[in-house]
Protein backbone atom coordinates (compact mmCIF):
# COMPACT_ATOMS: atom_id res chain seq x y z
CA UNK A 1 0.00 0.00 0.00
CA UNK A 2 1.32 3.47 -0.86
CA UNK A 3 1.79 6.10 1.85
CA UNK A 4 -1.58 7.29 3.17
CA UNK A 5 -0.34 10.56 4.66
CA UNK A 6 0.75 13.48 2.51
CA UNK A 7 2.57 16.62 3.67
CA UNK A 8 -0.55 17.71 5.55
CA UNK A 9 -2.45 14.68 6.80
CA UNK A 10 -4.68 12.34 4.79
CA UNK A 11 -6.50 14.16 2.02
CA UNK A 12 -8.78 13.28 -0.91
CA UNK A 13 -12.22 13.68 -2.45
CA UNK A 14 -14.72 13.11 0.36
CA UNK A 15 -16.81 9.91 0.13
CA UNK A 16 -14.73 8.71 -2.84
CA UNK A 17 -11.05 8.74 -1.76
CA UNK A 18 -11.55 9.87 1.83
CA UNK A 19 -14.35 7.43 2.72
CA UNK A 20 -16.24 7.00 6.00
CA UNK A 21 -14.47 3.65 6.42
CA UNK A 22 -11.08 5.35 6.16
CA UNK A 23 -12.17 8.10 8.57
CA UNK A 24 -13.35 5.46 11.06
CA UNK A 25 -10.04 3.57 10.76
CA UNK A 26 -8.00 6.75 11.17
CA UNK A 27 -9.97 7.66 14.30
CA UNK A 28 -9.47 4.18 15.74
CA UNK A 29 -5.77 3.89 14.84
CA UNK A 30 -5.00 7.48 15.86
CA UNK A 31 -6.59 6.90 19.27
CA UNK A 32 -4.47 3.76 19.76
CA UNK A 33 -1.15 5.24 18.63
CA UNK A 34 -1.40 8.71 20.17
CA UNK A 35 -2.69 7.85 23.64
CA UNK A 36 -1.55 5.70 26.53
CA UNK A 37 -3.79 3.34 28.45
CA UNK A 38 -2.88 4.62 31.93
CA UNK A 39 -5.97 6.83 31.90
CA UNK A 40 -9.12 7.43 29.82
CA UNK A 41 -7.64 9.05 26.68
CA UNK A 42 -9.12 12.31 25.37
CA UNK A 43 -8.98 13.39 21.72
CA UNK A 44 -10.05 16.86 20.59
CA UNK A 45 -11.97 16.98 17.29
CA UNK A 46 -12.62 20.09 15.18
CA UNK A 47 -13.49 20.80 11.54
CA UNK A 48 -13.93 23.42 8.84
CA UNK A 49 -17.24 24.31 7.16
CA UNK A 50 -17.38 21.98 4.17
CA UNK A 51 -20.53 19.90 3.64
CA UNK A 52 -18.79 16.52 4.17
CA UNK A 53 -17.72 17.49 7.71
CA UNK A 54 -20.67 15.85 9.55
CA UNK A 55 -20.38 12.58 7.66
CA UNK A 56 -16.63 12.34 8.33
CA UNK A 57 -16.87 13.56 11.93
CA UNK A 58 -19.44 10.85 12.75
CA UNK A 59 -17.14 8.16 11.32
CA UNK A 60 -13.94 9.53 12.88
CA UNK A 61 -15.55 9.91 16.31
CA UNK A 62 -17.00 6.39 16.10
CA UNK A 63 -13.48 5.07 15.53
CA UNK A 64 -12.16 6.99 18.54
CA UNK A 65 -14.97 5.78 20.80
CA UNK A 66 -14.63 2.16 19.62
CA UNK A 67 -11.27 1.82 21.43
CA UNK A 68 -12.49 3.44 24.64
CA UNK A 69 -11.18 6.98 24.11
CA UNK A 70 -13.22 10.14 24.70
CA UNK A 71 -13.93 12.48 21.77
CA UNK A 72 -14.10 16.16 22.78
CA UNK A 73 -16.00 17.73 19.88
CA UNK A 74 -15.62 21.50 19.44
CA UNK A 75 -17.37 21.93 16.07
CA UNK A 76 -16.25 24.37 13.37
CA UNK A 77 -12.96 25.97 14.35
CA UNK A 78 -9.61 26.90 12.69
CA UNK A 79 -6.85 24.29 12.50
CA UNK A 80 -4.46 26.36 14.69
CA UNK A 81 -7.17 26.50 17.37
CA UNK A 82 -7.05 22.70 17.64
CA UNK A 83 -3.25 22.84 17.93
CA UNK A 84 -3.51 25.38 20.77
CA UNK A 85 -6.54 23.89 22.58
CA UNK A 86 -5.21 20.29 22.52
CA UNK A 87 -2.49 21.46 24.90
CA UNK A 88 -4.70 23.87 26.85
CA UNK A 89 -7.41 21.25 27.49
CA UNK A 90 -4.86 18.58 28.41
CA UNK A 91 -6.01 16.27 25.60
CA UNK A 92 -3.89 13.35 24.41
CA UNK A 93 -4.22 14.36 20.75
CA UNK A 94 -6.14 16.65 18.42
CA UNK A 95 -7.72 15.99 15.02
CA UNK A 96 -8.95 18.42 12.36
CA UNK A 97 -11.29 17.48 9.54
CA UNK A 98 -10.30 19.92 6.81
CA UNK A 99 -8.79 20.17 3.33
CA UNK A 100 -7.40 23.64 3.97
CA UNK A 101 -7.40 25.79 0.78
CA UNK A 102 -8.80 23.01 -1.49
CA UNK A 103 -12.26 23.12 -3.14
CA UNK A 104 -15.38 21.81 -1.39
CA UNK A 105 -15.29 18.25 -2.83
CA UNK A 106 -12.03 17.57 -0.95
CA UNK A 107 -11.63 16.92 2.73
CA UNK A 108 -8.82 15.76 4.96
CA UNK A 109 -7.90 14.45 8.40
CA UNK A 110 -4.80 15.69 10.22
CA UNK A 111 -3.56 14.88 13.70
CA UNK A 112 -1.71 16.85 16.36
CA UNK A 113 0.11 15.30 19.32
CA UNK A 114 -0.58 16.36 22.92
CA UNK A 115 1.93 19.23 22.60
CA UNK A 116 -0.01 20.64 19.64
CA UNK A 117 2.56 19.70 16.98
CA UNK A 118 1.85 17.91 13.69
CA UNK A 119 2.92 14.26 13.73
CA UNK A 120 6.30 12.97 12.64
CA UNK A 121 6.47 10.68 9.59
CA UNK A 122 7.22 7.79 11.98
CA UNK A 123 3.98 8.25 13.96
CA UNK A 124 1.94 8.61 10.77
CA UNK A 125 3.49 5.37 9.49
CA UNK A 126 2.57 3.67 12.77
CA UNK A 127 -1.07 4.74 12.33
CA UNK A 128 -1.07 3.44 8.75
CA UNK A 129 0.55 0.13 9.77
CA UNK A 130 -2.13 -0.49 12.42
CA UNK A 131 -4.83 0.00 9.78
CA UNK A 132 -3.03 -2.26 7.28
CA UNK A 133 -2.62 -4.94 9.99
CA UNK A 134 -6.40 -4.77 10.58
CA UNK A 135 -5.87 -3.67 14.20
CA UNK A 136 -4.13 -6.91 15.21
CA UNK A 137 -3.69 -7.02 18.98
CA UNK A 138 -6.13 -4.16 19.67
CA UNK A 139 -8.64 -5.38 22.27
CA UNK A 140 -12.39 -5.03 21.67
CA UNK A 141 -13.95 -2.87 24.38
CA UNK A 142 -17.57 -3.26 25.50
CA UNK A 143 -19.98 -2.00 28.16
CA UNK A 144 -18.72 0.87 30.32
CA UNK A 145 -15.31 0.76 28.59
CA UNK A 146 -16.65 2.15 25.30
CA UNK A 147 -15.71 5.80 24.78
CA UNK A 148 -17.94 8.83 25.22
CA UNK A 149 -18.53 11.88 23.00
CA UNK A 150 -18.41 15.24 24.80
CA UNK A 151 -19.47 18.49 23.10
CA UNK A 152 -17.65 21.66 24.25
CA UNK A 153 -19.14 25.06 23.41
CA UNK A 154 -16.40 27.33 24.77
CA UNK A 155 -13.65 26.52 22.23
CA UNK A 156 -14.21 29.53 19.95
CA UNK A 157 -14.08 31.95 22.91
CA UNK A 158 -11.02 30.22 24.40
CA UNK A 159 -9.13 30.46 21.10
CA UNK A 160 -10.14 34.10 20.49
CA UNK A 161 -8.97 34.99 24.01
CA UNK A 162 -5.60 33.37 23.27
CA UNK A 163 -5.17 35.12 19.88
CA UNK A 164 -5.97 38.52 21.44
CA UNK A 165 -3.41 37.88 24.20
CA UNK A 166 -0.54 37.62 21.69
CA UNK A 167 -0.32 41.41 21.28
CA UNK A 168 0.34 44.17 23.80
CA UNK A 169 -2.06 47.09 23.45
CA UNK A 170 -4.95 47.24 21.00
CA UNK A 171 -5.96 48.00 17.42
CA UNK A 172 -8.27 50.92 18.22
CA UNK A 173 -8.59 53.43 15.39
CA UNK A 174 -7.73 50.83 12.73
CA UNK A 175 -10.02 49.80 9.88
CA UNK A 176 -9.36 46.18 8.87
CA UNK A 177 -11.05 44.20 6.10
CA UNK A 178 -11.12 40.42 6.32
CA UNK A 179 -11.99 37.60 3.91
CA UNK A 180 -12.89 34.45 5.83
CA UNK A 181 -13.07 32.20 2.72
CA UNK A 182 -16.49 31.01 4.00
CA UNK A 183 -14.38 28.72 6.14
CA UNK A 184 -13.42 27.94 9.71
CA UNK A 185 -12.48 31.50 10.67
CA UNK A 186 -15.89 33.01 9.91
CA UNK A 187 -16.49 33.69 13.62
CA UNK A 188 -13.06 33.77 15.25
CA UNK A 189 -11.30 36.38 13.08
CA UNK A 190 -14.00 39.02 13.35
CA UNK A 191 -14.46 38.39 17.09
CA UNK A 192 -10.74 38.70 17.85
CA UNK A 193 -10.20 41.89 15.82
CA UNK A 194 -13.27 43.54 17.35
CA UNK A 195 -12.09 42.60 20.85
CA UNK A 196 -8.86 44.45 20.03
CA UNK A 197 -10.91 47.52 19.12
CA UNK A 198 -10.57 47.47 15.31
CA UNK A 199 -13.40 48.42 12.99
CA UNK A 200 -13.94 45.25 10.93
CA UNK A 201 -15.25 44.92 7.36
CA UNK A 202 -15.88 41.20 6.80
CA UNK A 203 -16.64 39.40 3.53
CA UNK A 204 -17.18 35.71 2.73
CA UNK A 205 -18.20 34.97 6.31
CA UNK A 206 -21.49 33.17 5.56
CA UNK A 207 -20.56 29.52 4.97
CA UNK A 208 -23.24 27.22 3.53
CA UNK A 209 -21.10 24.06 3.35
CA UNK A 210 -20.45 24.44 -0.38
CA UNK A 211 -18.91 27.92 -0.79
CA UNK A 212 -15.68 27.34 1.16
CA UNK A 213 -12.66 28.78 -0.78
CA UNK A 214 -14.92 29.46 -3.79
CA UNK A 215 -13.40 32.50 -5.55
CA UNK A 216 -12.44 33.93 -2.17
CA UNK A 217 -9.94 33.78 0.68
CA UNK A 218 -6.16 33.60 0.40
CA UNK A 219 -6.23 31.70 -2.93
CA UNK A 220 -8.48 34.36 -4.56
CA UNK A 221 -7.79 37.69 -2.81
CA UNK A 222 -9.15 39.90 -5.63
CA UNK A 223 -12.46 40.64 -3.84
CA UNK A 224 -10.63 41.67 -0.70
CA UNK A 225 -8.23 43.95 -2.61
CA UNK A 226 -11.24 45.88 -3.91
CA UNK A 227 -12.96 45.82 -0.51
CA UNK A 228 -9.93 47.36 1.26
CA UNK A 229 -9.76 50.29 -1.16
CA UNK A 230 -13.54 50.88 -1.26
CA UNK A 231 -13.76 51.04 2.55
CA UNK A 232 -10.51 53.02 2.95
CA UNK A 233 -9.10 50.34 5.26
CA UNK A 234 -5.61 50.31 6.77
CA UNK A 235 -5.14 46.72 5.61
CA UNK A 236 -6.90 43.50 4.69
CA UNK A 237 -6.39 39.92 5.88
CA UNK A 238 -7.26 36.96 3.62
CA UNK A 239 -7.58 33.55 5.31
CA UNK A 240 -7.86 30.10 3.73
CA UNK A 241 -10.53 27.50 4.53
CA UNK A 242 -9.00 26.30 7.80
CA UNK A 243 -7.30 29.63 8.65
CA UNK A 244 -3.80 28.28 9.19
CA UNK A 245 -2.58 30.73 6.56
CA UNK A 246 -3.14 34.42 5.99
CA UNK A 247 -2.12 36.84 3.26
CA UNK A 248 -2.40 40.61 3.65
CA UNK A 249 -3.54 43.50 1.44
CA UNK A 250 -2.01 46.94 1.89
CA UNK A 251 -4.03 50.18 2.01
CA UNK A 252 -3.66 50.59 -1.79
CA UNK A 253 -5.14 47.14 -2.50
CA UNK A 254 -1.81 45.44 -3.23
CA UNK A 255 -1.20 41.83 -2.16
CA UNK A 256 1.40 41.33 0.59
CA UNK A 257 2.45 37.65 0.61
CA UNK A 258 4.01 35.54 3.36
CA UNK A 259 7.57 36.55 2.42
CA UNK A 260 6.81 40.24 3.01
CA UNK A 261 4.92 39.42 6.22
CA UNK A 262 7.92 37.49 7.58
CA UNK A 263 10.38 40.28 6.71
CA UNK A 264 8.15 42.87 8.46
CA UNK A 265 7.66 40.63 11.52
CA UNK A 266 11.36 39.66 11.77
CA UNK A 267 12.51 43.28 11.55
CA UNK A 268 9.99 44.28 14.24
CA UNK A 269 10.92 41.37 16.54
CA UNK A 270 14.64 42.09 16.14
CA UNK A 271 14.11 45.74 17.13
CA UNK A 272 12.44 44.46 20.34
CA UNK A 273 15.21 41.93 21.01
CA UNK A 274 12.73 39.06 20.52
CA UNK A 275 14.07 37.43 17.33
CA UNK A 276 15.80 34.27 18.54
CA UNK A 277 19.31 33.95 17.08
CA UNK A 278 18.40 36.72 14.59
CA UNK A 279 17.19 34.01 12.20
CA UNK A 280 14.12 33.31 10.04
CA UNK A 281 13.32 29.81 8.69
CA UNK A 282 11.83 29.72 5.16
CA UNK A 283 11.42 27.21 2.33
CA UNK A 284 13.39 27.07 -0.93
CA UNK A 285 10.39 28.69 -2.65
CA UNK A 286 10.75 31.98 -0.77
CA UNK A 287 11.74 34.84 -3.06
CA UNK A 288 15.39 35.86 -3.24
CA UNK A 289 14.19 39.36 -2.36
CA UNK A 290 13.48 38.07 1.17
CA UNK A 291 17.12 36.97 1.61
CA UNK A 292 18.38 40.33 0.37
CA UNK A 293 16.00 42.33 2.62
CA UNK A 294 16.85 40.28 5.72
CA UNK A 295 20.58 40.38 5.03
CA UNK A 296 20.39 44.19 5.04
CA UNK A 297 18.88 43.96 8.55
CA UNK A 298 21.63 41.51 9.64
CA UNK A 299 19.07 38.71 9.90
CA UNK A 300 20.05 35.19 8.76
CA UNK A 301 17.83 32.77 6.81
CA UNK A 302 17.70 28.99 6.96
CA UNK A 303 16.08 27.13 4.03
CA UNK A 304 14.03 23.93 4.19
CA UNK A 305 12.15 21.90 1.58
CA UNK A 306 8.58 22.95 0.78
CA UNK A 307 5.97 22.34 3.48
CA UNK A 308 5.27 24.15 6.74
CA UNK A 309 5.97 20.94 8.70
CA UNK A 310 9.61 21.06 7.55
CA UNK A 311 9.85 24.72 8.53
CA UNK A 312 8.48 23.82 11.96
CA UNK A 313 10.90 20.90 12.40
CA UNK A 314 13.84 23.25 11.73
CA UNK A 315 12.41 25.90 14.07
CA UNK A 316 12.04 23.40 16.91
CA UNK A 317 15.51 21.98 16.30
CA UNK A 318 17.24 25.36 16.35
CA UNK A 319 14.96 27.21 18.78
CA UNK A 320 13.97 29.89 16.23
CA UNK A 321 10.98 32.14 16.82
CA UNK A 322 9.62 32.79 13.31
CA UNK A 323 9.37 30.89 10.04
CA UNK A 324 6.98 30.17 7.24
CA UNK A 325 6.07 30.06 3.58
CA UNK A 326 5.35 32.53 0.81
CA UNK A 327 1.78 31.13 0.72
CA UNK A 328 0.99 32.72 4.10
CA UNK A 329 1.75 29.88 6.53
CA UNK A 330 3.59 31.97 9.12
CA UNK A 331 4.64 30.30 12.39
CA UNK A 332 5.28 32.36 15.53
CA UNK A 333 6.63 29.56 17.75
CA UNK A 334 6.48 31.76 20.86
CA UNK A 335 2.68 31.73 20.51
CA UNK A 336 1.49 28.62 18.67
CA UNK A 337 2.82 25.27 17.46
CA UNK A 338 1.62 25.60 13.86
CA UNK A 339 0.89 28.20 11.18
CA UNK A 340 -1.83 30.45 12.62
CA UNK A 341 -3.51 32.87 10.19
CA UNK A 342 -5.26 34.87 12.89
CA UNK A 343 -2.15 35.29 15.05
CA UNK A 344 0.03 36.32 12.09
CA UNK A 345 -2.68 38.74 10.89
CA UNK A 346 -2.99 40.30 14.35
CA UNK A 347 0.81 40.57 14.67
CA UNK A 348 0.97 42.39 11.33
CA UNK A 349 -1.86 44.80 12.24
CA UNK A 350 -0.23 45.53 15.62
CA UNK A 351 3.11 46.25 13.89
CA UNK A 352 1.39 48.69 11.50
CA UNK A 353 -0.22 50.49 14.45
CA UNK A 354 2.92 50.55 16.62
CA UNK A 355 5.14 51.79 13.80
CA UNK A 356 2.79 54.61 12.80
CA UNK A 357 3.57 53.69 9.16
CA UNK A 358 1.33 52.37 6.40
CA UNK A 359 1.55 48.69 5.44
CA UNK A 360 2.85 49.64 1.98
CA UNK A 361 5.65 51.61 3.64
CA UNK A 362 6.58 48.67 5.92
CA UNK A 363 6.52 46.28 2.94
CA UNK A 364 8.83 48.53 0.89
CA UNK A 365 11.78 47.13 2.90
CA UNK A 366 11.66 44.14 0.49
CA UNK A 367 11.77 44.13 -3.32
CA UNK A 368 10.37 40.96 -4.88
CA UNK A 369 12.51 39.64 -7.72
CA UNK A 370 10.70 38.29 -10.82
CA UNK A 371 10.05 34.54 -10.65
CA UNK A 372 9.17 32.20 -13.52
CA UNK A 373 7.81 28.69 -12.95
CA UNK A 374 7.52 26.17 -15.81
CA UNK A 375 6.44 22.53 -15.50
CA UNK A 376 8.38 19.83 -17.37
CA UNK A 377 6.33 16.64 -17.86
CA UNK A 378 8.53 13.58 -17.36
CA UNK A 379 8.14 9.95 -16.20
CA UNK A 380 8.14 9.44 -12.41
CA UNK A 381 11.35 7.40 -12.58
CA UNK A 382 13.23 10.29 -14.27
CA UNK A 383 12.55 12.95 -11.63
CA UNK A 384 16.22 13.16 -10.68
CA UNK A 385 17.52 13.57 -14.24
CA UNK A 386 18.61 17.19 -13.62
CA UNK A 387 21.22 15.85 -11.14
CA UNK A 388 22.40 13.01 -13.40
CA UNK A 389 22.43 14.15 -17.04
CA UNK A 390 25.64 16.03 -17.95
CA UNK A 391 24.03 18.22 -20.63
CA UNK A 392 21.27 19.38 -18.26
CA UNK A 393 23.79 19.97 -15.46
CA UNK A 394 25.98 22.06 -17.79
CA UNK A 395 22.99 24.10 -18.96
CA UNK A 396 21.97 24.84 -15.34
CA UNK A 397 25.55 25.87 -14.49
CA UNK A 398 25.63 28.23 -17.52
CA UNK A 399 22.33 29.82 -16.44
CA UNK A 400 23.52 30.27 -12.86
CA UNK A 401 26.68 31.97 -14.12
CA UNK A 402 24.59 34.27 -16.32
CA UNK A 403 22.47 35.30 -13.32
CA UNK A 404 25.72 36.26 -11.52
CA UNK A 405 24.55 35.87 -7.93
CA UNK A 406 21.47 38.03 -8.57
CA UNK A 407 19.19 35.11 -9.29
CA UNK A 408 18.95 31.34 -9.09
CA UNK A 409 17.77 28.14 -10.78
CA UNK A 410 15.68 25.71 -8.73
CA UNK A 411 14.41 22.33 -9.98
CA UNK A 412 11.79 20.74 -7.75
CA UNK A 413 10.24 17.32 -8.48
CA UNK A 414 6.48 17.13 -7.83
CA UNK A 415 5.48 14.75 -5.04
CA UNK A 416 2.13 13.93 -6.66
CA UNK A 417 2.46 14.30 -10.46
CA UNK A 418 4.84 13.07 -13.21
CA UNK A 419 6.64 16.40 -13.55
CA UNK A 420 9.44 18.61 -12.26
CA UNK A 421 8.98 22.34 -11.63
CA UNK A 422 11.62 24.56 -13.18
CA UNK A 423 11.86 27.84 -11.28
CA UNK A 424 14.11 30.75 -12.23
CA UNK A 425 14.50 33.96 -10.32
CA UNK A 426 16.35 37.12 -11.30
CA UNK A 427 15.98 40.72 -12.42
CA UNK A 428 14.93 40.44 -16.08
CA UNK A 429 11.46 38.86 -16.57
CA UNK A 430 11.79 38.27 -20.33
CA UNK A 431 15.24 36.69 -20.02
CA UNK A 432 13.98 34.42 -17.19
CA UNK A 433 10.99 33.33 -19.31
CA UNK A 434 13.20 32.30 -22.22
CA UNK A 435 15.70 30.48 -19.98
CA UNK A 436 13.03 28.63 -17.95
CA UNK A 437 11.16 27.40 -21.04
CA UNK A 438 14.40 26.34 -22.74
CA UNK A 439 15.51 24.38 -19.66
CA UNK A 440 12.09 22.72 -19.21
CA UNK A 441 12.11 21.72 -22.90
CA UNK A 442 15.61 20.22 -22.58
CA UNK A 443 14.61 18.22 -19.46
CA UNK A 444 11.48 16.89 -21.23
CA UNK A 445 13.45 15.90 -24.36
CA UNK A 446 16.14 14.09 -22.36
CA UNK A 447 13.69 12.32 -20.03
CA UNK A 448 11.13 11.10 -22.59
Amino acid sequence: MSRMFGTDGVRGIANSELTVELAYNLGKAGACVLTDTMHKPKILVGMDTRISKDMLESALVSGILSVGAEAICVGVIPTPAIAYLTKKYGADAGVVISASHNPVEYNGIKFFNKEGFKLSDELEDEIQKLIEDKFAGVPVVTGENVGKKIVVDSAVDDYVKFAVSTVNGDLKGMKIAIDCANGASYKTSELALKKLGAEVFAINNTPDGCNINKDCGSTHPEQLMKHVVENKCDLGLAFDGDADRCLAIDENGKLINGDFMMVIAAKHLKAQGKLNKDTVVVTVMSNLGLDIALKEENIKTIKTKVGDRYVLEEMKKGGYSIGGEQSGHVIFLDYNTTGDGLVSGIQLAATVKESGKTLSNLASVMTELPQVLVNARIPNDKKNIHNEDEEIKNEIAKMEKKLEGEGRVLIRPSGTEPLVRVMLEGKNQQELDEMAHALAKLIEEKAN
